[in-house]
This record gives structure tokens, C-alpha cells and sequence, in this order.
């Protein structure tokens, strides 16, 4: 079985680990030759190029594949990947990411791949943007729809969306969380020394945000709160994980708002570095407007730690009310400073809430049974294939 796997670029991200982590684990298959494509990867974001490209064969790049909406790029693009997957003739192409979740189909089927797939790490089109571009990604998504075999979905809640949106057949979809090495995290501590390094005292609360600095994610919101909180609980601070091109713009804030000794800014940090820091955190928040299923909450859980998550897209699948934390619904930061409150408060409740979070984490997101539900599902849709012909 020969697998293509197609994105569009390989930033420190969920789909992008998501994405690698499949392709690694595949290669573990003895039946399964699994290569990669993606497009030119640069930015504040960081890159995870490195995983990959080192080892022989398995890794190309085509330099035309870019996020932003390019007509002339774009049909590149389409002409690279239609000249690439026939050079490559796989059995199954499989897809991510919006531009080469579009391109990478019409690619695949230009080039007669006869079982294409795409995962739906999170929304294309929705209400956070504007009408027009709204209405251009959802018809995008609807072409690239009638050439795809089968749907993977990382929530229940991007499912429900894309057929709603008139995309695909409810046959085709499958939900296969996204799944990540959890030993890390069940084993991150509360060290005191990793502590010391960012100045946090040992009887400090640490609320920690792990996305990139930049719109949808949330930040305002968190600082719009902070003031109030860090007045209640001044042993209070803030730690948000990740760069991005709003950092700047973030940092002036906690300036201008009297908290610049509240905020800690970790800058990019490699993934492999993440575990430790939830592990010292004492609270996690996600207030994503955005996201198919938010890595970070899954992530908050398998450490142990108590989550607030704003109620968008796949959050609920992780963040379940009052069992591992509080839902709370989008932009409600009234409810966002009282559910921090409570949790700041007590003790009891972080270790309780982070008790069942972890035990959640084991079920649902192992990187192993993501791999393995793959690569069933790859094997279904082969013998399908057979049976028809």
C-alpha cells in the first residue's frame, strides 16, 4: 500500500504534529510505503520540517503550495502535485490543511489516485471570517468534497459542520481523535527549578495558554480578566506558550495595563519542550474561537491539570463541564473569571478535575490508536476498492 500524504505547510502546530505523527507511525507498517508533500515552511510559527526531511525518500517539497489565496501559484501548485502523485502512484492520497486539503484532491484525482482522504483538523469557512471569504473556501470545500472517498474528522463537531454545510455523505466520515505521545505529559512535574527560571515562587498559581499570539485565539480575553484576577489572587500569573506576529502586541499590553510582572512570554518553544512547561502550570485555558479539536486542552489533560475552554468546534469532546474543567460558552468573560476563580481557590477541585482529565486522555488520545484506526480505516477502504472492481 502506497500512501501520499499532502499539506500545506509543516508550522509547530496540532494538524501539522498530527500529520507527521500518522506519517512516522505508518512507516512502522510493514505493509505501508507513506511519503509527505508540503509547501515552503517559514514564519514566527516555527517548523517541523526537521522531523522529516532527514529521512531518505520520504519528504518533498513543492515551492508553489502557499496558504494565502494565489491564482497563479495555486495552478502551479495543482500542476506540481499532478506531475508528483503520477511519478509516485499511490493507492491512497490523504490530505490536510485547507489549501492542500483543496489542491491536493483535485491533484489526486487529476492523477487517477483511486482513494482519496482528507482530515478535517478544523474549519475552513464559519462565522470568523468575512462573507466573501466565507463563501469562497465553503464552495472550495464543496468541489474538493465530490472527490473524496472518505472524511477523517478530529471531532464530532467538525462532522456535524461539514454536513451541514452539504459536504459529503454521513457513510464517509470517520471521527479519529488526534492523538499524540502521552508519556510526556503523564510524567511532567511541577518542577521547581523550571519554576525558578521564569520567576514563578513556589506557592505562585500559574495559569497557562499554549496557542500562537495571533487573532482567534484569545488573548484579549485573557487580558481583559487578568486585571481583576491578579487583584483577588496576587500570587496569580500568566503564562502563554507559543511566538507568533501579534507577540509584540501583547507584550505593550501587559505593559499598558500595569501587568508586565504578571505575564510570562515563553516565545516559540520546540514541542518536545511543551510537557514540562504544563507541567508547571496549575490551570490551563483555551479560548479558541477556532479549532477542529484544541491539541492544548488534550494536552492540559493527560498532565493532570484542570482545563477552561471556550465552547467552539471540538472543545466539549475534551473539555467536559465540570468533569475536566469548565466550558464556558465564546467570548462570556464574566463566566471565564469566575470559573477561574473557583479554580484558583481550591486545590481540591484543580486535583480532582485533572484526576479525571488524565484518565480521559489515556482513552482518547494515543498516538498509537490514532495510527492504528488509520491505518484500518486505509485497509476498509483497499478491499472496498477490490471488492468493486
Amino acid at each position: 500500500m502506497r500512501v501520499v500524504h499532502i499539506i500545506t505547510r509543516l508550522i509547530v502546530g496540532g494538524a501539522q504534529e498530527n500529520t507527521i505523527s500518522t506519517v512516522l507511525g505508518l512507516r512502522q507498517k510493514p505493509d505501508v510505503d507513506v511519503y509527505l508533500i508540503s509547501g515552503p515552511t517559514s514564519g514566527p510559527e516555527g517548523s517541523l520540517v526537521g522531523r522529516v526531511a532527514g529521512i531518505p525518500g520520504i519528504y518533498y517539497e513543492t515551492p508553489h503550495l502557499i496558504r494565502p489565496v494565489h491564482p497563479i501559484k495555486d495552478v502551479l501548485a495543482l500542476r506540481d502535485l499532478v506531475w508528483l502523485l503520477k511519478k509516485l502512484k499511490p493507492d491512497i492520497v490523504h490530505t490536510h490543511s485547507g489549501k492542500a486539503g483543496v489542491i491536493g484532491r483535485i491533484a489526486a484525482k487529476l492523477a487517477g489516485t483511486p482513494i482519496i482522504i482528507h482530515t478535517i483538523h478544523g474549519p475552513s469557512f464559519g462565522n470568523f471570517q468575512g462573507r466573501v471569504a466565507n463563501m469562497v473556501f465553503l464552495a472550495a470545500e464543496r468541489l474538493a468534497g465530490k472527490y473524496t472517498t472518505h472524511f477523517i474528522a478530529v471531532s464530532q463537531a467538525m462532522i456535524n459542520q461539514y454536513l451541514k454545510a452539504g459536504i459529503g455523505r454521513q457513510n464517509q466520515y470517520s471521527k479519529i481523535y488526534s492523538g499524540f505521545n502521552l508519556e510526556p505529559y503523564l510524567t511532567a512535574r511541577n518542577d521547581p527549578q523550571l519554576r525558578a527560571r521564569y520567576g514563578i515562587l513556589p506557592d505562585e498559581i500559574v495559569i497557562g495558554k499554549i496557542a500562537r499570539l495571533f487573532k482567534l485565539k484569545g488573548h484579549d480575553d485573557l487580558f481583559a480578566v487578568a486585571p481583576a484576577i491578579t487583584k483577588q489572587f496576587p500570587k496569580v500569573k500568566f503564562m502563554l506558550v507559543g511566538g507568533g506576529e501579534w507577540e509584540e502586541r501583547f507584550k505593550k499590553l501587559a505593559e499598558s495595563s500595569g501587568l508586565k510582572d504578571k505575564f510570562i512570554f515563553t516565545g516559540l518553544v520546540p514541542p518536545e519542550e511543551i510537557p514540562s512547561l504544563v507541567g508547571i502550570m496549575d490551570i490551563v485555558v483555551h479560548l479558541s474561537r477556532r479549532e477542529g479539536l484544541p491539541r492544548s486542552i488534550a494536552q492540559g489533560l493527560a498532565a493532570g491539570k484542570p482545563v477552561v475552554a471556550y465552547d467552539c468546534d471540538g472543545a466539549r469532546e475534551a473539555c467536559i463541564d465540570r468533569v475536566t474543567g469548565y466550558l464556558i460558552p465564546a467570548g462570556d468573560t464574566e463566566r471565564l473569571a469566575t470559573a477561574l476563580t473557583y479554580l484558583i481557590s481550591s486545590p481540591t477541585l484543580r486535583e480532582s478535575l485533572g484526576k479525571s482529565g488524565r484518565e480521559i486522555a489515556i482513552r482518547k488520545f494515543s498516538e498509537e490508536e490514532m495510527v492504528n484506526r488509520i491505518y484500518n480505516l486505509y485497509l476498509r477502504l483497499c478491499d472496498r476498492l477490490m471488492e468493486a472492481k
